[in-house]
């Protein structure tokens, strides 16, 4: 004869689907409010002037891309084409104001190669990987664990990479936030694309 108060476990049972219920609700409730805000976006980068402000349109796009894929960190680098380092343009988190500006030789770290080689990468465990650089970590105080990086295309040109770092609850990225990133990748380097050519013209 079992043990197990059938009681006591269809209300554990009751209790964990609320809790998993409350969760999918705020899931959605985050996700239709950062697919507003894309939309949105979106419609920004097509309707892009010469005055807009590029790296605040960038921060946006980053910030509303975090939100959905549920992660606490993240940045935006570019390359500078005269060194070929990447720069970080725009970042989210905790190493937002010292690591704003912050150069990475090129070809290194896991931006460094999704780079060079036009290839996503979504890591699980960071630190095993032998493509990862630790300077960053170690000089900012900071800890990734789990990342996503994909590239930044503009045809057969590399304009940079976006990265989220740090999956809330040490979950993995997922199919689906392959497929977000990139879609984020592709609007933020149209909006890249779209203000060089202002500033060509400008010049």
């Amino acid at each position: 004869m079992s043990t197990r108060d059938p009681l006591r476990f269809l209300q554990q049972e009751a209790t964990r689907l609320r809790e998993e219920n409350r969760e999918l609700r705020e899931e959605l409730t985050i996700l239709r409010s950062s697919v507003r805000v894309l939309s949105a976006l979106q419609d920004l980068i097509h309707q892009l002037t010469p005055d807009t402000d590029v790296i605040a349109l960038l921060d946006d796009l980053l910030a509303s891309a975090l939100t959905v894929l549920g992660a606490s960190d993240g940045s935006l680098l570019l390359i500078d084409e005269d060194t070929s380092e990447l720069v970080f343009a725009v970042v989210h988190g905790e190493a937002r104001d010292s690591l704003t500006g912050y150069r990475l030789p090129p070809g290194q770290g896991i931006a460094g190669w999704v780079a060079t080689n036009r290839t996503p990468l979504f890591l699980r465990d960071v630190r095993n990987d032998p493509r990862f650089y630790p300077q960053v970590d170690e000089t900012f105080g900071f800890q990734t664990r789990t990342l996503a990086c994909v590239p930044l295309l503009d045809g057969d040109r590399v304009l940079g990479v976006i990265e989220a770092i740090n999956k809330i609850s040490d979950r993995e990225f997922s199919p689906e936030d392959h497929d977000l990133l990139m879609i984020v990748a592709q609007l933020a380097a149209v909006a890249v694309s779209r203000a060089e050519t202002f500033t060509e013209q400008a010049d």
